[in-house]
């Protein structure tokens, strides 16, 4: 299994702007240094504390202060953009990048991000899968391009402008052949989404505040997905996103994981209920689907969500996600605000050197047990 890295990221909102775009970059710097696979980074417009307006743009300042993660944007809004520049902009950045690049999508869920746009009565929805269509053919294709799909707001072509004596309506090609891999974060219980990515070899990312057995749903959905298209789907391309903190002592892991009024994971969560419940979507923290939205409180999300304690503990913990949720590839880690930059960084290194060796060890040795059954 590998290890992987997500920040949304969520920051107290009266904390200092260029502070916290340093230590969201130092974060993903250590994350290269401790073998992680990869990093998501979100991006929102008009939110003060989920403060990356551009995750390609934040990422290319990390291209040159890293060796080997994969940058990824954890997700490029498509609704935001015209799909000409997703694709031109991640096409650059992939040859800046020399192939470590993902790119994660989505159509873009905050709401105040659209109402600045002016499409906040656009369905978002229909203009991501518009805009995924001519981003994919715009890569595949040779100018002039002339994309012109059915039902499609988006036409794209360099027919009458094309010169190309001197380069120009050419667009760039990704350095991966024949294109980057697609990554997209799933919310929804049984998301039918997932069944579109399985059939288009997109890969789900499970979000970090999904219980468990919701985020087991998506595997199903997925290998229908492939199946659709004749194909079997690979455990090694799902991702689980956890919101895990790792100490030396179970006392600082329950006290900076979960109780501490000052803890960053309290702080994270009260910011995503709050975010859930004005968007009338505090279902996904549901046990179950029939539950009385006042059921739902930051006490019981954070036990529920909040994977914490020593190095053993969080083993166990992963362990049992993996029970519920059946294989995955890759443990994503959900990063948090700095209040405290050594058990930050501490967390992130036993993570990395001592609970997923030990992960992997586990998964290991039960297989032959399991295969011999």
């Amino acid at each position: 299994m590998r290890l992987g890295y997500f920040t949304m990221p969520v920051h107290p909102l009266d904390r200092d702007y260029p502070t916290t775009l340093q230590e969201d970059r130092e974060t993903i710097i250590l994350c290269d240094k401790l073998g992680f696979h990869d990093a998501f980074v979100g991006e929102h417009l008009t939110d003060s504390a989920e403060t990356i307006t551009n995750s390609l743009m934040f990422q290319a300042t990390l291209i040159h202060a890293t060796e080997n993660i994969k940058l990824a944007t954890g997700t490029t809004n498509l609704s935001h953009m015209h799909p000409v520049l997703v694709a031109t902009h991640a096409a650059m950045f992939d040859n800046l990048a020399r192939g470590r690049f993902i790119l994660g999508v989505s159509p873009g869920a905050l709401r105040s991000d659209a109402e600045a746009l002016g499409i906040l009565d656009e369905d978002r929805n229909q203009i991501f899968a518009e805009a995924i269509d001519v981003i994919l053919a715009i890569w595949a294709g040779e100018t002039p391009y002339d994309i012109d799909f059915e039902n499609n707001r988006f036409k794209v072509t360099t027919a009458e402008t094309r010169y190309l004596d001197v380069g120009y309506g050419i667009m760039p090609k990704t350095f991966q052949q024949p294109r980057p891999e697609i990554v997209g974060t799933v919310v929804a219980p049984f998301s039918k989404g997932v069944i579109a990515m399985g059939e288009r070899d997109f890969h789900p990312l499970s979000a970090n505040f999904l219980l468990p057995k919701w985020a087991a749903t998506h595997w199903g959905n997925y290998a229908e997905g492939k199946a659709n298209v004749g194909e079997v789907a690979d455990p090694a391309d799902w991702r689980i996103a956890r919101t895990i903190f790792v100490a030396d002592d179970d006392a600082t892991a329950k006290a900076y994981g979960k109780d501490d009024a000052n803890s960053p994971y309290r702080f994270y969560y009260s910011q995503i209920l709050k975010k859930m419940i004005r968007g009338n979507r505090q279902g996904v923290f549901k046990q179950d689907r029939d539950e009385p939205d006042d059921s739902v409180t930051l006490d019981r999300v954070i036990d529920d969500l909040v994977i914490c304690g020593t190095v053993n503990d969080v083993v166990d913990q992963i362990l049992a996600l993996r029970e519920i949720t059946g294989d995955f590839g890759e443990l994503v880690y959900a990063g948090m605000d700095w209040v405290d930059e050594g058990l930050t960084k501490r967390s992130l290194q036993l993570m990395a050197e001592e609970v997923m060796p030990r992960v992997n060890a586990a998964i290991a040795a039960a297989e032959p047990a399991a295969a011999a059954q």
